[in-house]
Formats: structure tokens, C-alpha cells, sequence
């Protein structure tokens, strides 16, 4: 007998897992939430989930409520005798964390992972982790995706007669590099120092970008201040337009104010998180049809390596 395939979500993701199971052609189940008055909350499924394979979507962004809520439906579905439970996380929290570098510090992505799979999942799914090798810190197996394949045919309609692509900083040049050979594009870096956290010191390009469409391509972007700084930087430098990629659209503090009085002509993000607000230069982008297809390779046991884009 075939397993049955059941998507559901928390609180905080329902807009886009109600995306996702329209695009996977099932309804999403439902999950009712009882909180108590000091703030505390029990999630529970409102139908049976014994011996499905069971999705649970759920992005892990602020507050922890969010992560907590995701470890919670985890351990419900695990103690309601699922098949298989895997985890759906689009934006993948406290990932900025993934390294001692310095003393007495936590590594919180590690912890995470942890909490995951002490919760009871057997699967992991998410996009465009802030460092790749997040994915050792698994036990289970943990499909990667990323948002090239959304990305990339948005640049293509641009038809940039002059396309470079750049990198905001040094921890993003593979990513940039990868951009580069695909649309087979010079390259520049943007090599900033920071003084503190969310608080960009200096900042240079590396590479010529005179008469250039310049892409940025990032995962994230949280006060925008490293975006901003590079775009007026790379237009100081004679590049005609600066236009940016991020998977992973946090933008807090003062990041919308930001982007609206800076040199870039857009910011295109996509919908991992829920923007705050609109704004005239941020175009969001869908990941939902991406996170049907790779539902249902992984519930067929298929390649899930056709959904990436080849350079």
C-alpha cells in the first residue's frame, strides 16, 4: 500500500506552504494552535498522520517561537506514529552562527541541528544556508536547495548588455563565482571590514566594473547596510546599474528605509521570508513550485539534482 503524503504548516509559513500544496496538488493539513496566558503554546495536528510521510514547513526566522513551534509539530508528528517526518525549513535560522570565532561563543546552527533531530526528524529540507557545511551537522540527510533556479531566469529577462557579477564580501565569492561561469560573466569582489556586527567599517572593489550592470548575489539580507554600501561603492566606480540577488529577505531595523535611498535599481528576493512591507524596489519572488517539485522527489525517492541549476 502506498504511504500518504501530508503537508502541513506552521504558524509563521502558512502563506507559502499554502503555495506549496497548491502547486503539489494536495490540500495542507490542518494544525490548530491552544496557548495558554503567559505566552506558552501547544501546536497539534487535527487529523491522523500514522504512517504518512509527513512535511512539516516552517522557516525559522524571529521570534524563536517560530523554531520552537517547528521542534514541537516535529515531535507530534514522531509520537503520532508518522512514517517519515521531514522538515521543511526555506529560511534556515541561526545559521550566521556556524563556527567558533572567538572565545566562549555558541554555535547555534549546530544546536539546531541538534534540537531537529532529537525532536524526531528523519529528513531536512531547506535553501541556501548561509554556510553549506551546515548540512554536517546533520545526522539525517538534508536537501539543499538553491535559488539559482529562480534567479537565474529573472537576470536572463533582463537581457544586462554589460552583465558583471559581484560578490558583497568575501564569504560570498563562490556563490558569485558559480553566477559567473553560468552566464559566463567577469566578476568583482566587494571586500568590506566590519567594526561590529550589522555595522560595516570599510569597504573596496576588487575588479573593474566601469560601464558594467552590476549583480550583487548574497543570501541574506538583514539591515541591508553591506548591500547599500556596495552598490554606491561599485557606482562610484563607474558601474551603470547595481541590482541584487538575496535568497533570504530578514531585513530588519531601518533595511527598508535603506534600500529605498540607495543606488541600487532593485533588490530581488524571495519568499522564504515574508516582507514586512512593499516597497518600490524590491521585487519578491516565489520558491514554492521549486519546493513541490523537491517534495515529491523526495517522497518518490528521485534525483532531486535536475532542480539545480548547471553552469
Amino acid at each position: 500500500m502506498a504511504r500518504e503524503v501530508k503537508l502541513f504548516s506552521g504558524e509563521a509559513t502558512r502563506y507559502l506552504a499554502e503555495n506549496i500544496a497548491l502547486s503539489y496538488g494536495l490540500p495542507l493539513g490542518d494544525v490548530e494552535v491552544s496557548r495558554f496566558s503567559d505566552g506558552e503554546f501547544s501546536p497539534y495536528f487535527e487529523e491522523t498522520v500514522r504512517g504518512c510521510d509527513v512535511f512539516i514547513i516552517q522557516s525559522t526566522f524571529s521570534p524563536t517561537d517560530n523554531l520552537f513551534e517547528l521542534l514541537l509539530l516535529i515531535d507530534a508528528a514522531k509520537r503520532a506514529s508518522a512514517h517519515y517526518i521531514t522538515a521543511v525549513i526555506p529560511y534556515f535560522g541561526f545559521a550566521r552562527s556556524d563556527r567558533k570565532d572567538k572565545p566562549r561563543v555558541a554555535i547555534a546552527s549546530k544546536l539546531v541541528a541538534n534540537l531537529l533531530t532529537a525532536a524526531g526528524v528523519t529528513r531536512v529540507m531547506t535553501m541556501d544556508l548561509h554556510a553549506p557545511q551546515i548540512q554536517g551537522f546533520f545526522d539525517v540527510p538534508v536537501d539543499h536547495l538553491d535559488a539559482s533556479s529562480i534567479f537565474v531566469p529573472y537576470i536572463k529577462n533582463l537581457n544586462l548588455p554589460n552583465l558583471l557579477i559581484a560578490a558583497p564580501d568575501m564569504g560570498g565569492v563562490h556563490r558569485a563565482r558559480e553566477y559567473a561561469k553560468f552566464f559566463n560573466a567577469e566578476m568583482a569582489i566587494c571586500d568590506k571590514h566590519r567594526k561590529r556586527a550589522n555595522e560595516v567599517a570599510s569597504m573596496q572593489v576588487i575588479g573593474d566594473v566601469t560601464g558594467k550592470d552590476v549583480i550583487l548575489v548574497d543570501d541574506i539580507v538583514d539591515t541591508a547596510g553591506t548591500l547599500t554600501k556596495a552598490a554606491e561603492l561599485l557606482v562610484e566606480k563607474g558601474a551603470n546599474t547595481v541590482r541584487a540577488f538575496c535568497t533570504h529577505a530578514v531585513l530588519s531595523g531601518k533595511a527598508y528605509e535603506t534600500i529605498e535611498n540607495s543606488k541600487l535599481t532593485e533588490l530581488i528576493v524571495t519568499d522564504t521570508i515574508p516582507l514586512k512591507k512593499k516597497s518600490a524596489k524590491i521585487v519578491q519572488l516565489s520558491t514554492a513550485e521549486l519546493f513541490s517539485y523537491a517534495i515529491r522527489r523526495v517522497y518518490e525517492y528521485s534525483s532531486i539534482s535536475n532542480l539545480f541549476v548547471k553552469s
